[in-house]
């Protein structure tokens, strides 16, 4: 056992900060020499402020390494032979959160700003413990903080629905790296989750589809009943049992669009005087056109749902949607037409600004804050909204909010949309239509490459963007196996862009560290995927490409020479006359060469339907070698050829796939 105590302690010795398998990376760490055993010997000795900490932490430890830690209050002195001290400082020079963690063969001591920052150093101190061999935690000493205040992760349980104990066993993967907010998307067009005790229909008729529409044919319908719902009982003990791991859960209620399945239940709270008017819970994804009708009767709704919702939540934000509420039923109404001839309203999106105006107005009188997406802004942006930014990259709704003074949110589609495919798609669908998504390609390396903060922005301003979020929309998600594969690993890159310091993010330090982050997630048994780790931006033989053109998310121009069939380069734009794409080869070349474009990536082909294949051995003379036909051209290198170029004859509307630049001697 000395022995192997010994070796143990000379292995740690070596250890680096960039070996330790942490995410999120903290803001400093140095190590020692040495390490500190946990044993059925080491207790948890508490600040009394941390009871809840030490009670939850002293159940993790318990679970990891089959010991019990007896935990005592720090005033009763009672001595352990082996201790995890966990304790407050508030004098800390860190922000909210914070925490220093000092790790050696004596012990280790966790001092938090807060309860928050303790809670958020055992985080630390778990992901550090061994899950095979040895319990023993590296000597280490580690000064960190949070980036930003808002690290959230959002799960839609409209569309499909999860039992809670997905839901608690996702939170604690939440707690597990740091993040501080859930965000419960609860209500939708296909089904409304939440009991509501005075309109109890909600849930009796909300609650429930006819059909849904199944894997690899989402125009179709599978004829099978679908539904359920959170008790407020269930609510309440979630709710308790994030905050007892220092998560926020903020409830969403979308509104006035994604509202057909409460209006199917309370049909006078729609737009009931249009033409056809037959509202039902919604079969089948997408944008729905029953919106809530902008009338006392409906606003008394409103007011009455979110008095039960806030007794439930005890969060500082109450998210209202506002995203996607098409304007036809309202500039069909003439209920409608009459209310915007009242009060000046010039057309739809100045009902929609109108609605969450009125609907903020309720949720100050309850002492609570309206976030919505960033749709909200439509027809001018309630006094005191803070914005999550979606469309898009987000950013010109986060500048234009944050330079009119509002805070926002980061969550844009274009980077942290979990819904979308994190392999590719061609590879993901050959393995069965259960990984069909949405679409889209959104692997590890594209969400921990993005930045919430927008360029252009004054340190002032900057301080308006309050933090970051993933989302989990689940209208192909349709068990918690399938949401797992498409959360993990991506809620670890979330979490690294959330928390760590800007200028230490390094993606092939990030990928180091994901391999053991993973483990613990296999150890879990969760339905993870293998990172798509992008191919390297080279050529094959170390010849150098430029281009004129316009590159397509990461289809690099190296990818037409790099000798890899599943790689290519996409051109973001449509083709001008001589634009080009021109290989300087390494060495000079000679023999047949064959290019092909176009490709199954694109709907549209994006073949290259006039151009020409030139080479030459001095960069300034050319001389043609091929003309493209149907795409594709194919001809003979003059001996001592030191570039190769192609070279648009003709201007064309569609983009270009260059597959592969063959040459063969």
């Amino acid at each position: 056992m000395r022995k192997a105590l010994v070796a143990l302690a000379l292995l740690s010795a070596s250890v680096t900060a960039a070996d330790l398998p942490l995410i999120p990376l903290p803001k400093e760490v140095k190590t020692g020499e040495g390490s500190f055993a946990v044993t059925a010997e080491t207790g948890i000795r508490f600040d009394a402020a941390l009871a809840n900490e030490a009670k939850v932490f002293s159940a993790e430890l318990k679970a990891r390494t089959g010991h019990e830690p007896k935990a005592v209050r720090e005033e009763l002195r009672i001595m352990l032979p082996s201790e995890i001290r966990l304790d407050l400082d508030s004098s800390l020079a860190l922000q909210p959160g914070g925490y220093t963690l000092e790790a050696s063969p004596k012990g280790v001591v966790i001092k938090g700003k807060d309860a928050t920052g303790a809670w958020n150093g055992t985080r630390t101190l778990l992901q550090l413990l061994p899950l095979e061999g040895g319990k023993s935690i590296p000597a280490v000493s580690i000064k960190d903080e949070p980036r930003f205040g808002w690290r959230g992760m959002h799960l839609d349980v409209g569309r499909h629905f999860f039992p809670v104990e997905n839901i608690k066993g996702f939170i604690d993967w939440l707690a597990f790296h740091k993040m501080n907010t859930f965000h419960w998307h609860l209500t939708e067009d296909q089904g409304w989750r939440i009991e509501i005790k005075k309109y109890p229909k909600l849930t009796e008729i909300g609650a429930w589809r006819d059909s849904s529409p199944p894997y690899g044919n989402r125009n179709s319908d599978d004829g099978k009943r679908y539904g359920g719902f959170y008790t407020q009982e269930q609510i309440k003990e979630v709710v308790a049992y994030a905050k007892a791991r220092h998560i926020t859960i903020v409830p969403e209620i979308d509104m006035p669009g994604h509202m057909a399945a409460a209006i199917a239940a309370y049909p006078q709270f729609g737009n009931s005087d249009i033409p056809g008017y037959a509202p039902k819970v919604i079969g089948r994804w997408g944008v729905h056109p029953y919106t809530l009708a902008p009338t006392e009767e409906a606003f008394r709704f409103v007011d009455d749902v979110l008095t039960e919702v806030c007794a439930l939540f005890p969060s500082e934000y109450i998210h209202i949607g506002g995203d996607e509420a098409p304007k036809g039923q309202w500039e069909s109404s003439p209920r409608v037409k009459e209310l915007m001839k009242k009060v000046g309203l010039k057309n739809g999106h100045d009902v929609q600004s109108y609605f969450i105006k009125r609907v903020e107005k309720m949720l100050e009188k309850k002492g609570r804050k309206l976030i919505g997406w960033d749709e909200i802004r439509e027809g001018g942006l309630a006094p005191s909204a803070t914005v999550m930014c979606w469309q898009g990259d987000g950013v010109k709704a986060a500048v234009d909010s944050v330079r009119e003074g509002h805070d926002v949110v980061m969550a844009p589609n274009h980077r942290l949309y979990f819904d979308h495919y994190q392999r590719p798609e061609k590879s993901e669908l050959a393995k069965g239509p259960e990984f069909e998504t949405i679409g889209g390609f959104r692997p590890v390396s594209n969400v921990y490459d993005y930045d919430p903060v927008p360029t252009g922005l004054t340190p002032d301003q900057q301080k308006h963007v309050l933090g970051v979020q993933g989302q989990l929309w689940t209208e192909y998600m349709h068990d918690w196996k399938k949401v797992e594969y498409m959360a993990f690993p991506r809620i670890a890159a979330l979490a690294e862009i959330a928390w760590s310091p800007a200028d230490k993010k390094n993606y092939e330090g990030f990928r180091g560290r994901l391999d053991g982050i993973m483990k613990h997630y296999d150890a879990a048994k969760v339905n993870r995927a293998e990172p798509y780790d992008p191919p390297k931006r080279e050529t094959a033989d170390g010849s150098t490409v430029t281009t004129s053109l316009g590159i397509y998310q990461e289809h690099w121009p190296e990818f037409a020479y790099d000798g890899k069939p599943e790689t290519f380069f996409w051109v973001n734009r449509e083709l001008k006359e001589n634009d080009h794409l021109t290989v300087a080869f390494k060495e000079p070349k000679s023999g047949k060469v064959t290019v092909k474009t176009g490709g199954e990536a694109s709907q549209n082909g994006d073949k290259l339907d006039g151009g020409v294949l030139e080479a030459s051995a001095d960069g300034s003379t050319w001389k043609e070698v091929a003309a493209f036909e149907g795409g594709a051209a194919s001809g003979a290198l003059p001996t001592g050829t030191k570039q190769l170029r192609i070279r648009v004859t003709k201007p064309q509307k569609n983009w270009l796939i260059i597959h592969e630049i063959e040459v063969q001697p």
